[in-house]
C-alpha cells in the first residue's frame, strides 16, 4: 500500500489531546505510510479572494510524528460562500432532509467550486507517484474531478459522513448533476449506510443513465458512466472502543459517575448529547419526554433528563430559532411538572469536556439518541461503550440515524412520533436487567467488531484495488 493522503475541510493533529476517535484513527493509518493530511486552517484572512493560482494562500506545513499536516488560509469570501454558504447552507440542509432551510443563492456555488479548484491545485504538487488519496465529507464532493482536471492518476476515493437523500430531494440542489457527475472521478465512494447506497445507486441510474456493473464483490456495488466506474459500498463508522474504555476509566469520568449518582441517587436518570442543530431532533425529544411525564405519571418526581446541547454555528439564524424553542420547552417542562426537590430537565447549553462524557452516560439509564437525520451519530456507539455490563442502561435510537442499522437491539423509534416515543422510554426505564444485558451484550459485540479501525481498513482495502 502505497502513502496515504487525507484532505478534509479541516485538519486535526492526531497528537493533540483534543482530537476525537476518528483524528485519532487517521493519524494512525497516516502514521503507518508516513502519510499526508491536508486542508483548510480555519483561519480566514481578507483580500484575495483566491480566483487565480498567484492568489493562493501559501501553505502552511508542519509535522505530527510521521505525518505532514498541510493547511492554508481562505479569503473571506470563499469562506462565506464556500463553508457557510454551500456547504452549510444547502448542501448540509438538504442531505438532512430540510429543503426549507435551504439558500440556493447562486453565489454560493461559484465559491464552493472556485475553493474546490483551490485545494486541489494545493494538493497536486505535493501528490507522489503510488499516493492513495482519501477525500473527506460535503465540503469537497467535485475536488476529485478538479484534480482529475489538472493530470492526477492516483487512487482517489471519497466518504460521505452526512446522509446522501432520496433522489427527488437531490434533485432539488440546482447543480445536482453536476455534483453527481463529479462522484465518477473518484475510484471508491463510501457511505455510511446501505440506505445511502440505494439513494446514490436510485439518482445515477435515474438521474444520469448509468449502467450498473455486475459484480461478485460482496457489498459492492458498480456504476458506469462519463468513460469511468466507480465502486460504491458502506462503510458505516465505528468508535475506537478501547480508547473510549481507557476514557471512561480515567478520573474525570470516574468523578462525573460519582457525582452524578450522589446527586440524582433517587432519580432515573435519562440523557441526550448532542451538538445543537435542527437535524438532531432535539425539541422532538423534549416533547417525548413531556409526554411521558403525562401518560405514565408515576415518573414525575422519579425520572430526570439532563440534555446536552454543544452551541454549534449560533450566528446562523436555523440555530438561534432552535436555541429559543429548546429554552422555551425545557421551561415550560420544569415549570408545568417540577417541585422544590425536582426539576424534571436539565438542560446544559455549553461543551462538556469529552472527558467527563463516559461518566455521565454511565450514571443513565436511558440514553436518548433520536436525530430526525443522521449520517451515523457516534454517541450511541459511545453510550453502550460506556455501560456496566453488569448493569447497563437501555439505548433508545431513532430509526432515521445510520447507526439503526448496525444497532437493532437499541429500541428504535420514530422521533416525529411524540407519544410512540414515550412509550418506548417508559419502556426502557421499565425493562428488566436480563433483557438489558442481552440487549448490551450483542450491541458491545458488534460495535467491538465495527469499530473505527475496521472503518479504515475496510476502506482502505477497497481503494486499494
Amino acid at each position: 500500500m502505497g502513502r496515504l493522503v487525507i484532505v478534509s475541510n479541516r485538519v486535526a493533529d492526531p497528537r493533540k489531546s483534543a482530537a476525537g476517535g476518528l483524528a485519532v484513527a487517521l493519524g494512525q493509518a497516516l502514521e503507518a505510510t508516513g502519510g499526508l493530511w491536508l486542508g483548510w486552517s480555519g483561519k480566514v484572512t481578507e483580500g484575495n479572494t483566491g480566483n487565480t493560482a498567484k492568489a493562493d494562500a501559501p501553505l502552511q506545513m508542519q509535522r505530527s510524528g510521521k505525518v505532514q499536516l498541510a493547511t492554508f488560509d481562505l479569503s473571506a469570501s470563499h469562506h462565506d460562500r464556500y463553508y457557510l454558504g454551500y456547504s452549510n447552507g444547502v448542501l448540509w440542509p438538504v442531505c438532512h432532509y430540510r429543503l426549507d432551510l435551504a439558500d440556493f443563492d447562486a453565489g454560493y456555488f461559484d465559491g464552493y467550486a472556485q475553493v474546490n479548484k483551490l485545494f486541489a491545485r494545493q494538493l497536486l504538487p505535493l501528490l507522489k507517484p503510488g499516493d492513495m488519496v482519501w477525500i473527506h465529507d460535503y465540503h469537497l464532493i467535485p475536488l476529485a474531478a478538479e484534480l482529475r482536471a489538472l493530470g492526477c492518476q492516483q487512487r482517489i476515493g471519497f466518504f460521505l459522513h452526512i446522509p446522501l437523500p432520496p433522489p427527488p430531494m437531490l434533485a432539488a440542489i440546482p447543480q445536482h448533476a453536476w455534483l453527481m457527475e463529479r462522484m465518477f472521478a473518484y475510484d471508491v465512494v463510501g457511505f455510511q449506510s446501505q440506505q445511502d447506497v440505494g439513494h446514490f445507486a436510485g439518482y445515477v441510474q435515474q438521474e444520469l443513465g448509468a449502467q450498473k456493473i455486475e459484480s461478485e464483490e460482496e457489498g459492492a456495488q458498480h456504476f458506469s458512466a462519463f468513460g469511468r466506474s466507480v465502486q460504491v459500498q458502506a462503510f458505516p463508522i465505528g468508535i475506537d472502543v478501547a480508547e473510549f474504555t481507557h476514557l471512561a476509566q480515567g478520573k474525570d469520568a470516574r468523578d462525573a459517575y460519582t457525582t452524578t449518582r450522589e446527586q440524582y441517587a433517587s432519580r432515573r436518570l435519562l440523557i441526550g448529547i448532542d451538538r445543537l442543530d435542527y437535524s438532531k431532533g432535539i425539541p422532538h425529544r423534549i416533547r417525548a419526554f413531556r409526554a411521558l411525564l403525562n401518560q405514565f405519571p408515576e415518573n414525575r418526581d422519579s425520572a430526570t433528563l439532563i440534555q446536552i446541547a454543544s452551541p454549534s454555528r449560533e450566528t446562523v439564524n436555523a440555530y438561534t430559532d432552535i436555541l429559543h424553542e429548546l429554552e422555551g420547552l425545557c421551561g415550560a417542562i420544569n415549570g408545568d411538572f417540577g417541585n422544590l426537590g425536582w426539576m424534571p430537565v436539565r438542560y446544559i447549553h455549553r461543551t462538556v469536556a469529552r472527558k467527563r462524557l463516559p461518566g455521565l452516560c454511565r450514571a443513565a439509564r436511558v440514553g436518548l439518541v433520536t436525530p430526525l437525520r443522521d449520517g451515523m451519530n457516534l454517541v450511541a456507539k459511545e453510550f453502550i461503550a460506556a455501560q456496566d455490563s453488569q448493569d447497563p442502561g437501555v439505548l433508545v435510537l431513532s430509526r432515521f440515524a445510520g447507526a439503526a442499522e448496525q444497532l437493532q437491539e437499541a429500541l428504535l423509534v420514530n422521533p416525529y412520533d411524540t407519544h410512540g416515543t414515550a412509550q418506548a422510554i417508559q419502556r426502557a426505564l421499565h425493562m428488566p436487567l436480563e433483557e438489558r444485558q442481552e440487549r448490551h451484550s450483542q450491541l458491545l459485540a458488534r460495535i467491538k467488531a465495527q469499530d473505527v479501525h475496521w472503518w479504515h481498513r475496510n476502506f482502505l482495502t477497497a481503494l486499494a484495488g
